[in-house]
């Protein structure tokens, strides 16, 4: 009898166990999940992804003109120019972001177009460079807090420049007229400032019109050119009838039988004194005279009369005058607008459907955002027209 009575207890004891087990279960027939092979991240922890596609880097690299490669801010807003600097970021637009101006930069004649209407907000800025070439005021510009110093210097003066100032320095050509490292030094500056479509249509607008100019006179025979000079010529300051332009851009852009193309010149300069019986040698049918330099030929007239009634061009009413190309470093739109002037002048059939003021304005408006400035120059008695001598 013990031992069944233990049999029953050990059975019952059992069924008990099995009973439990299956309450835990919670009455339901679906199997438990498996193990995780991980455990999942606590909630404050950050998943490591990789930043948004929209997030824009703080730097971007650039390679100047000198082949240096430049972090500068990717968004630049406040900007140091020197050299000429100034000019070339006047044709992109950036004039309103200059935190400092040079003095050169600052006139109160039109010659220098880019700064004519900025003239007024530029004075009221401080002064980076009063000296000569390559000269600049470190602690003006760090006083200003630029992003970016933009200037036209070789790599001694640039390597100055940094190491005076710590800030990034992007260096390109002064920009030889209609020359390549002209349009180099604007679309350079262009990805820099972050410009770089405005920078494009300048290129694009100077070729057209080079291109225009070039398919008006490329064809026209030899014989039909008359022969002409640039005089009263602009570089290392104004001449007067002996400072003669050589290879002149202006010429060599409507193919122009130039009496001074062959003459050597100085590498940096834009012409030569030469002596005045040189002239009467050429004896030039056609006589292009800076404007600001006139009262230097209006003297040399008033001394010795019967040297230019010599000159063709005097007796049959053949000079005139443009606006100087030079002033603190080259013009653009000036030039251009005088490769338009002389056109007309020598080959009037073959620009019979060109109203050159409205070329003018044109060329005029798209450099320097504002209208008028041809009406400027003429009040001002520097632009385009027939010069009589000794009235």
């Amino acid at each position: 009898m013990h031992t069944s009575t233990g049999k029953l207890t050990a059975l019952l004891l059992a069924l008990a166990m099995l009973l439990t087990l299956a309450a835990c279960s919670g009455g339901s027939d679906t199997p438990a999940a498996p193990e995780a092979a991980s455990p999942a991240p606590a909630a404050d922890e950050t998943p490591n992804t990789p930043p948004a596609e929209d997030e824009t880097p703080a730097t971007r690299t650039v390679t100047d003109a000198l082949g240096r490669q430049v972090e500068v801010p990717a968004v630049v807003e406040r900007i140091v120019p020197l050299g000429n600097a100034a000019r070339l970021g006047t044709y992109l637009g950036l004039q309103d972001k200059f935190v400092t101006i040079s003095q050169g930069d600052l006139n109160e004649t039109p010659y220098m177009a880019y700064g004519w209407y900025n003239r007024e907000a530029w004075s009221a800025l401080p002064l980076a460079a009063t000296g000569g070439y390559g000269e600049f005021h470190p602690e003006v510009i760090l006083e200003a807090d630029p992003d970016l110093i933009l200037c036209t210097f070789e790599p001694d003066i640039v390597a100055n420049i940094e190491e005076q100032t710590g800030l990034p320095v992007v260096a390109v050509a002064q920009g030889t007229l209609f020359g390549a490292d002209y349009d180099e030094a604007l679309r350079i500056l262009g990805e820099a400032c972050g410009v770089s479509e405005r920078a494009e249509a300048v290129v694009s607008f100077i070729h057209a019109c080079l291109d225009d100019l070039d398919a008006r006179t490329k064809d026209i025979p030899a014989a039909d050119k008359p022969l002409l000079l640039g005089a009263a010529a602009t570089f290392r300051g104004g001449h007067g009838i002996s400072g003669v332009y050589v290879d002149f851009p202006v010429f060599r852009a409507i193919a122009a039988n130039d009496a001074a193309a062959g003459l050597e010149k100085e590498s940096f300069d834009t012409g030569v004194e030469v002596d005045r019986e040189q002239i009467l040698l050429w004896d030039p049918a056609v006589i292009f005279l800076d404007a600001g330099n006139l009262g230097l030929v209006s003297a040399e007239y008033g001394e010795d009369a019967a040297y230019f009634a010599q000159l063709s061009a005097v007796q049959n009413g053949k000079l005139y005058q443009w606006p100087n190309s030079t002033a603190n470093y080259t013009n653009l739109e000036i030039p251009l607008a005088s490769a338009y002037y002389a056109g007309t002048i020598l080959y009037p059939e073959a620009f019979a459907d060109v109203d050159f003021e409205a070329k003018a304005e044109e060329i005029f408006q798209f450099f320097l955002g504002h209208a008028g400035y041809l009406q400027v120059l003429e009040e001002h008695s520097c632009g385009y027209g027939p010069v009589t001598l000794g009235v």
